[in-house]
């Protein structure tokens, strides 16, 4: 027979008539614990993906991938304007990693009712503008209808707003634009959205950009910022490095300097907060690791010790310690086999759970989020399973070598 070892290993572990007694149990324990730890490791995955892709689209969907800016930027709302001209259209419409452009603009404001007043920003957008960040998130009635004949007087607000303020679809708000001179718009709400991200929901309403242009006395193509999509988030940086050199030295027909910037840039402490997530999926899988490799070890340990006799035997027959060890691998191997095999099954069918039915929720106005995201990604599930068996397997190399202990004198007359 050419490997012995492998068919000594498959008797052991799949001939039920030659199991004894005591073997079921360290079977059971050590294939839970590598299952346990397996699911808990895809479960954690799942969930820091999920959430870190639902907050990036969420704080990516108020400000696009890169904006452009005034240099002299005071990080408000009320930002100093920039010409969208047609040299920069040109530059930016050259470069292929740049998916979508939008000019904006925003203005201060405050919307009153009969019995009450709220704080708010007024976003302008152009007929152009991407809506599926608000479309996606749209709770009631219809995105604003804006078009390049005339003005609309419609606009898209939060449901925060909407029920602090009791409005509804079809309501009309006066809106007070505070400056030299007060000014009012009455808007029309045609839509209402939830992001559930609070530091946006109470502020933002979404109408046409050309009332944050006439408030300001601006000229029709100048703007607050304009939004870029790229192709590749990981290289917005780069991308905001390498526009904020080529535009520099070229201020528009008002003297204003272009000042390129990533969203990481202008939202730190988001972004922080999701790269802080890394390290606690690390210690977790570290954790688990551990977990699944002492319970196979302490498995193997029970294996090797009730087939003492049978290693006598094997000894006394002339196999060598390296051959009886890797046929308790190899036994060692189809535990840590089954383990992963329910593991997997346990960890994607609680993801699925959970992502169809929404099953473990959270608070909103901590999470940002209404329940727990996941994100199942089958690359990070394939290196998971590589990486636990591994794991697994190099942990269970040193106590193979209790084999070696074992004297063929004592071993055989002992049963």
């Amino acid at each position: 027979m050419n490997n012995w070892k492998l068919y000594i290993a498959n008797r052991i572990h799949f001939d039920k008539q030659h199991r004894k007694k005591a073997t079921p149990p360290a079977v059971r324990v050590a294939v839970a614990g590598v299952a346990l730890g397996l699911a808990i490791m895809i479960l954690s995955v799942a969930i820091v993906i999920g959430f870190k892709k639902e907050i990036r689209s969420k704080v990516v969907g108020f400000g696009a991938h890169i904006q452009i800016t005034s240099f002299d930027n005071n990080m408000t709302y009320e930002k100093q304007p920039i010409q969208y001209t047609d040299s920069l259209r040109e530059i930016l419409s050259d470069r292929d990693d740049i998916t979508k452009i939008d000019p904006i603009g925003t203005k201060l404001g405050m919307i009153k009712t009969d019995t009450d007043f709220m704080g708010t920003v007024l976003k302008g957008v152009t007929p152009d503008y991407n809506w599926s960040f608000f479309k996606k998130y749209l709770v009631d009635g219809c995105l604003p209808k804006i078009q390049d004949s005339i003005i609309s007087n419609e606009v898209l607000v939060s449901k925060t707003i909407a029920d602090k303020l009791d409005l509804h679809i079809g309501d009309k708000i006066y809106c007070y634009f505070i400056q030299e001179q007060v000014r009012a718009r009455r808007f029309s709400i045609s839509g209402i959205y939830q992001t559930d991200f609070s530091d946006y929901d109470k502020l933002l309403i979404i109408g046409d950009v050309r009332h944050v242009q006439r408030l300001n006395d601006w000229n029709p193509d100048q703007y607050s910022e304009i939004e870029l999509m790229v192709k590749d988030f990981d290289r917005a940086d780069d991308i905001a490095y390498e526009l904020y050199t080529q535009l520099i030295d070229r201020p528009d027909d008002y003297g204003t300097h272009y000042y390129p910037q990533s969203i990481r840039t202008l939202n730190p402490v988001f972004f922080g907060w999701l790269d802080l997530l890394d390290m606690n999926v690390w210690i977790i899988l570290i954790l688990m690791a551990a977990v699944s490799g002492f319970t196979m070890i302490s498995g193997l340990l029970i294996i090797i010790l009730e087939r003492a006799n049978m290693i006598g035997i094997l000894k006394a027959l002339g196999a060598n310690n390296t051959s009886i060890r890797k046929i308790f691998l190899y036994v060692s191997v189809f535990l840590v086999g089954k383990g992963m095999i329910w593991g997997n099954i346990i960890g994607v069918v609680l993801c699925l759970i959970q992502r169809h039915f929404h099953i473990v929720t959270l608070n909103p106005e901590a999470y940002y989020v209404p329940y727990v995201p996941i994100e199942i990604n089958f690359w990070y599930v394939l290196w998971l399973n590589i990486g636990c068996m591994l794991v697994s397997v190099l942990m269970l190399i040193a106590p193979s070598y209790l084999v070696a202990l074992i004297r063929p004198a004592k071993s055989i007359k002992f049963e």
